[in-house]
């Protein structure tokens, strides 16, 4: 093929995804339209218009998303179901499946199978439709919410999961907030609309009212529960017929089917609903006609507008529809916030952040797998980048596509992509940013303050060496923090974490990973924070509840019994300042730091 019959194609290939239309408005979606406010100036110069055109076009074909919501909503369910329109799977999995069926793709730790729970976030990658997805499904126990913030900083835009029957729930809030606090497009799937729930009117007034966001419907449900029919497609005006007569808890692909009209519907006795729902979906259809958002895309993208989707993940009703609207609306990668020189996700030059860190995910081989989500630029194979945080230069000569916890090596990645990166000597910190060119370093993520304290040892003492290595890797993945007190003689482990369940975390990956059987007293401390500043003052301070300690940056602080004896420290202290999180200083920010101190 020519070279002029390539860039033909190309082109082709860059308008392929349809346009985008609704109420009248038409919005393009291709490819070109969606880079066209964020292509390299004079970068792209240089670069020949083949590799340039290439380059861009699998940019825009990215959308990497973030999966929220409250437990039991039937988060993994939903991913599980949209793994499966994808063709990555064959059948899905059951969260809580019995002897002989098939487990969940996602939730691939043991202990996840046990408890019916997910514990660690997971990057799931496949094709849908010509586009690349990059699926990051996290926990919803607010006890594991920390691992979950850190999967929210590598996604450009979010899907949030509601239960019909329990609405907006307290999780759910918490990480909504965070996904507004990013201004990431949030979506919403209001699931398990074949049980008796609320009313969809009552569902979506609360999401203003609790969540302050409005909200526009891609799909109207006709009835629910035991008289769910279907969903009323607002954009195509069709409507798709649940029909009961399918396996319920279904593990294969279903199609839904497709009419044209409500009166056509009725042609189908045992599909139709009675009179009376018909009746509700036509008043409600018109109350939305008339008090309802439009949709706006450009309101989405900016997080000011939620559109909202109704099915049933468990009988696959409602996903493939929702996946087809999704990759039309999301965004392709967008932008990191960046602290000075910053890139965007169309510029050649490879950057990225590491936002996970993961010990023994193959039981083979034992190994540390460091989560890198590229910001900008391509990785290939054997590229050497810079550290931000020390300076130094390394080389990453294998990376993996990951797929729960399977991986396999790739030889090239785009903006947009979650690779994973194999650690071999401890260097990587979550966080951290890699680039090809020096001077690039993106906000750091932070880390929240530990609400619960142990001291922890082994009961083997020869297996020290064993402790220590179990100790340090699962501190490096953000499972717990260890802390180091300042005027005791430290035994064993001081070891915090912020919600309860990640000590039964700790515990069970020490006996299983490392073959330790751990020995854990629980300290009487229930909050913590960071101290800075008023060092004379600290010295003198004496309290029976609170311990001074530092965290494994060095970073002083001090764990409290109760809020009484915070503001205890606050009224003797007056100059030291004291905060919730804590964020590592770039090396920029330390370089600055030294240059004003400097005489």
């Amino acid at each position: 093929m020519s070279r002029l019959a390539v860039l033909h194609a190309l082109v082709a290939q860059l308008d392929r995804v349809p346009d985008y239309e609704s109420g009248g408005q038409r919005f393009e979606s291709s490819r070109a339209h969606q880079l066209q406010n964020s292509l390299p100036g004079p970068r792209s110069e240089g670069q020949s218009p083949l590799r340039f055109m290439i380059y861009s076009n699998e940019v825009a074909r990215r959308r990497t998303f973030a999966i929220i919501s409250h437990p039991d909503a039937g988060k993994t369910t939903l991913t599980e179901k949209l793994l499966l329109y994808g063709g990555v799977i064959r059948q899905a999995g059951s969260v809580k499946a019995k002897a002989g069926q098939k487990q969940t793709t996602s939730d691939w730790m043991e202990l996840e199978k046990q408890r019916g729970i997910s514990i660690s976030s997971t990057v799931l990658q496949f094709d849908f439709e010509g586009i690349r997805i990059n699926l990051l499904d996290t926990p919803g126990h607010k006890d594991f919410s920390e691992d979950t913030y850190r999967t929210l900083m590598a996604a450009d835009a979010s899907v949030m999961l509601i239960d019909a029957a329990k609405g907006v729930e307290a999780q759910t809030r918490k990480l909504f907030e965070v996904c507004r606090m990013r201004g990431i497009p949030i979506f919403t799937f209001i699931n398990k609309m074949d049980r008796h729930g609320r009313e969809p009117l009552d569902l979506l007034d609360e999401l203003e009212k609790v969540l302050g966001i409005r909200s526009c419907p891609m799909n109207w449900p006709i009835g629910a529960g035991d008289r769910f029919a279907g969903v009323f497609d607002l954009q195509s005006r069709s409507i798709h017929v649940f029909d009961r007569g399918l396996e319920a808890n279904a593990k294969g692909k279903i199609k839904s089917r497709e009419i044209g009209s409500v009166e056509e519907l009725l042609q189908y006795p045992t599909l139709a609903p009675d009179a009376h729902v018909l009746d509700q979906f036509h008043s409600e259809l018109e109350l939305l006609e008339v008090a309802g958002d439009p949709f706006d895309k450009e309101r989405i993208l900016r997080g000011q507008l939620s559109p909202v989707f109704f099915g049933s993940a468990m009988n696959n009703f409602g996903v493939e529809l929702f996946l087809k609207h999704f990759i039309a609306i999301a965004p392709a990668p967008t932008p990191r916030l960046a602290l000075g020189a910053a890139l965007k996700p169309a510029d050649p030059e490879f950057s990225a952040i590491i936002f996970k860190i993961q010990a023994n995910m193959d039981p083979m081989h034992r190994d540390c797998l460091v989560f890198i989500r590229i910001c900008s630029g391509k990785y290939t194979k054997g590229m050497r980048v810079f550290q931000a945080r020390n300076g130094e230069e390394i080389r990453i000569n294998n990376a993996f596509n990951l797929f729960g916890r399977e991986r396999v090596v790739v030889e090239e990645a785009f903006a947009g992509d979650v690779i994973g990166v194999i650690d071999t000597n401890n260097s990587f910190r979550i966080g951290d940013t890699l680039s090809e060119i020096k001077g690039i370093e993106y906000e750091t993520i932070p880390r929240f303050a530990p609400e619960n304290f142990a001291r922890v040892s082994g009961k083997d003492p020869s297996k020290r060496k064993q402790l220590n290595k179990g100790v340090e890797q699962l501190a490096a993945e953000g499972v717990i923090q260890v802390l180091h007190p300042i005027s005791q003689y430290e035994v064993g482990f001081l070891i915090a974490v912020v919600g309860v369940l990640q000590f039964e975390v700790f515990v069970h990956r020490m006996r299983s990973e490392y073959g330790i059987e751990v020995v854990m007293d629980s300290l009487p401390y229930a909050v913590s924070r960071w101290l800075s500043g008023g060092d004379e003052e600290l010295k003198s301070f004496s309290s029976h509840d609170s311990l001074l300690v530092k965290d494994s940056d060095g970073k002083m602080m001090m764990l409290f019994r109760d809020e009484w004896s915070i503001r205890w420290l606050q009224k003797q202290c007056p100059s030291v300042k004291i905060s919730e999180t804590f964020q590592l200083k770039s090396r920029n920010e330390v370089s600055r730091d030294s240059d004003v101190s400097s005489p």
